[in-house]
């Protein structure tokens, strides 16, 4: 079968189409003939292996899975001995290590029957960022109606699903994008656009009763600034920071500082589980969430739209087809 393989951390230019044996499934999983895998910062960070605590996980030297790829759909190929609830031919989508390639194995737990109405490649778009933003807007980060709600990073893979449900809670929605992105931020159900080039989250005396932080590189006294007195901050990924811990290291400061503030201040390592994507599924058959896919790249052009995640700002996510 043919797959998009990175023999070491690097650049995209590292990333190479080849025929390698098509994967088992162990006892309980499932393999997946992948028709589409999306695309996000995940990818970028597997691919780079930085931070670099992330190797410890992802393989020291070298990638333990030189396959990349993190979330796919497609169609059920073969499932493992102990495997009940899908069988051969169902449509499925959930998280799928390896999903730039004709077939991936899945655990059977971290997928899902793909919602009717999608296309694989919308399908192929919701798993790891939906899944990141339910969770994110869950437990004390639930939102209330009428609350006021801050998404940072809202055009983004993460960003656009949680303006999404934060609107389906009931909150009034402000995001932050770029130039340009207003448009798009609003179809998606933010009441208030801010461009980050021209505004800040701290400017005119609006405070936010929940702020989701996606990928920001803002610092945490800024985030706190805008936040209300017992508000909710939840800060997802990141970038920048120490070579080793990246991002992580402001979402450790805020973990520590939390119990010494009125502040709810989190830090978010998302999981990939059944029951989010039954929630996802749910959601987008009813019509509260929309799928947005920024632009599609057949399996041979992966590294270029790698490049383009590195280089742009997509609205929505990237997803890579394969034939």
């Amino acid at each position: 079968m043919k797959a998009i393989v990175q023999d070491a951390y690097g650049s995209a230019d590292l990333l190479r189409l080849r025929d390698i044996d098509r994967p088992v499934p162990r006892d309980d999983e499932v393999l997946v003939e992948i028709r589409a895998a999306g695309l996000g910062p995940e990818v970028w960070h597997l691919m780079t292996g930085r931070p670099l605590v992330a190797r410890a996980v992802l393989g020291i030297r070298r990638p333990r899975n030189p396959v990349r790829g993190w979330d796919g759909a497609g169609r059920v190929a073969a499932v493992g001995a102990k495997v009940t609830g899908f069988e051969p031919g169902d449509e499925v989508f959930g998280n799928c290590e390896g999903s730039f390639a004709e077939y991936a194995c899945a655990k059977a737990a971290k997928v899902a029957l793909k919602p009717v109405d999608l296309t694989f490649e919308q399908a192929a778009a919701l798993p790891v960022s939906g899944m990141t933003a339910l969770q994110a807007l869950s437990g004390p980060a639930r939102p209330r109606p009428g609350q006021r709600v801050l998404v940072i990073g809202a055009s983004g893979g993460v960003g656009c699903y949680a303006v999404q449900l934060a609107a389906v809670y009931g909150a009034e929605v402000t995001g932050v994008c770029g130039p340009g992105g207003a448009d798009f931020v609003g179809s998606l159900g933010a009441t208030h656009v801010l461009d980050y080039t021209r505004e800040d989250i701290t400017d005119g005396p609006r405070r936010y009763d929940i702020i989701v932080d996606n990928a920001g590189q803002r610092p945490l006294p800024v985030l706190r600034r805008a936040l209300t007195p017992r508000g909710t901050l939840v800060i997802v990924g990141g970038e920048g920071g120490t070579a080793f811990l990246g991002g992580l290291s402001r979402g450790l400061r805020a973990v520590l500082l939390s119990p010494l503030v009125g502040q709810n201040l989190r830090n978010l390592v998302s999981v990939a589980r059944r029951e989010d994507l039954l929630t996802l599924k749910e959601l987008v058959e009813k019509g509260s969430l929309t799928v947005p896919v920024d632009r599609t790249y057949p399996l041979a052009e992966t590294a270029q739209a790698v490049r383009h995640l590195e280089k742009g700002h997509p609205r929505g996510k990237l997803v890579i087809t394969v034939p």
